[in-house]
């Protein structure tokens, strides 16, 4: 029996030893119960800054949206690119293009040349009088001949193409728009941001002249906007937009230092980091449940004539990997209070890291019996058990806040992989020079 008396004791008894001296440190780093009301201003002060981080946890996630979209090209087109293929956005672009290219059809002249050409050819004049009275079925009949050859255009593939296409041309323009620049195809005109549609109007045009249609050979180059975004308060946007963009690389570092002073000056760290996760993972929530209310007050006050449905469309499509990112922060966030509760003194926490414990403890104890020997190996992670964990969890953080663009799968497979990392730590801690927890067990269930 060493000093400790700890050699008597089996592998499940030490572990539960261990559990026991780190309930008794915890409560002895807590201090008396009084200690605490000698300094409110310290709890104070770590509630503030534990609320401020979860204030700027909101404003960084959208500072990394904005940024995604202003500055990373190839994110924007993967924004946009869907909305080719999305029936209100085709049905919206399919009735602006075909009131933009029969604005540019004169009806009358056609009438008024089919008339003629009747004349021409010997007609009866009162057949040649009643061609002339047909302006409104040539016009109705002309109507569904350019919305049927615009429709045909805009659900193809051609048509995705040149809409993918346009848009990675247009980012660079789409940059200046959001900076307060106007330039190209995408520009802010009475407070909209707009994309140019003109190259669909010209392939319409190629399509009705390959359809027989020979007066559309005559329409000129015709330049019609499709709304991307509107608002009376854009160029308020603009500035939001702008600050963000500038902050965005800082914001997450500087949410994360508050996060990590405010559970620093705590009294009881653990709760404290506790609280600052459910904190954050509540403005998650609440900034979730703001883009949804965002969403109903934009529609509510778009222009009359504007597709409420393809407005609604092209919201989801830029407020995608927004809601991706607070997804992925929320769950974040609850990881992290669910390990800070289980590595507390709680019973349930106990029982669970107990359970764990004995669970990969048998596990090993098999093994070993049937011949493998973890040697130095297994001496080294015993010596180094603490600060391996801490290099598990460093490395967890650091691959999640390097991320680019983490979402959920990503967080929760991160979390999968610290947790099978921490179980084969456990597995491999084994000292030689103590005995094997099996034949522990076994003396002890003799007894």
């Amino acid at each position: 029996m060493n000093a400790s008396g700890d050699e008597e004791l089996s592998g499940d008894e030490r572990g539960e030893l261990a559990e026991l001296r780190q309930r008794v440190h915890a409560l002895e780093r807590s201090g008396p119960p009084g200690a605490a009301r000698h300094h409110p201003f310290r709890a104070l002060g770590s509630v503030l800054l534990i609320l401020l981080a979860a204030l700027l946890a909101m404003l960084s996630v959208v500072a990394v949206w904005a940024n995604s979209i202003v500055q990373d090209t190839d994110r924007y087109v993967k924004t946009v690119g869907p909305l080719a293929s999305d029936p209100d956005v085709q049905k919206a672009a399919t009735n602006r293009i075909t009131t933009a290219v029969l604005a540019q059809i004169d009806v009358d002249a056609l009438v008024k040349q089919l008339t003629d050409a009747a004349s021409a050819k010997g007609v009866p004049p009162q057949a040649a009088k009643l061609l002339g009275n047909l302006d409104g079925p040539i016009e109705s009949g002309l109507k569904q001949l350019v919305s049927g050859t615009v429709e045909r255009v805009v659900t193809s593939s051609a048509f995705e193409k040149v809409w993918v296409n346009g848009n990675r041309r247009a980012h660079a323009a789409l940059d200046k728009a959001l900076t307060g620049q106007t330039d190209g195809t995408v520009k802010v005109e009475n407070d909209q941001v707009v994309v140019d549609l003109g190259p669909i109007v010209a392939e319409v045009k190629d399509q009705l002249v390959a359809a027989g249609f020979t007066p559309a050979a005559k329409i000129p180059a015709v330049h019609t906007n499709f709304v991307v975004f509107e608002s009376k308060d854009l160029g308020r946007i603009k500035s939001y937009v702008r600050v963000l963009e500038l902050l965005g690389g800082w914001l997450p570092v500087i949410a994360l230092l508050i996060a990590a002073a405010g559970v620093y000056v705590a009294f009881n760290r653990r709760h404290a980091l506790i609280g600052a996760a459910l904190a954050v993972f509540v403005a998650m929530v609440i900034l979730g449940i703001g883009l949804t209310v965002f969403r109903d007050v934009y529609l509510d006050h778009l222009p009359s004539g504007v597709s409420e449905a393809a407005a609604g469309s092209v919201y989801d499509a830029l407020v995608k990997f927004l809601r991706a990112g607070i997804r992925a922060l929320a769950a974040v966030a609850l990881f992290t209070a669910a390990g800070a509760f289980l590595a507390g003194p709680s019973r349930v926490a106990v029982v669970t890291r107990t359970a764990c414990r004995r669970s990969i403890g048998a596990l090993r104890d098999v093994t070993t019996s049937a011949g493998l020997r973890l040697g130095a190996v297994g001496r080294f992670v015993h010596r180094f058990k603490r600060w391996i964990g801490v290099v598990i969890l460093v490395v967890a953080a650091i691959v999640l806040f390097s991320w680019t663009y983490p979402t959920t799968a990503v967080v929760v497979w991160t979390a999968v992989i610290t947790l099978v990392a921490l179980a084969i730590r456990e597995f491999l801690d084994h000292d030689d020079a103590t005995p094997s927890s099996g034949t522990d067990a076994g003396a002890a269930a003799a007894h």
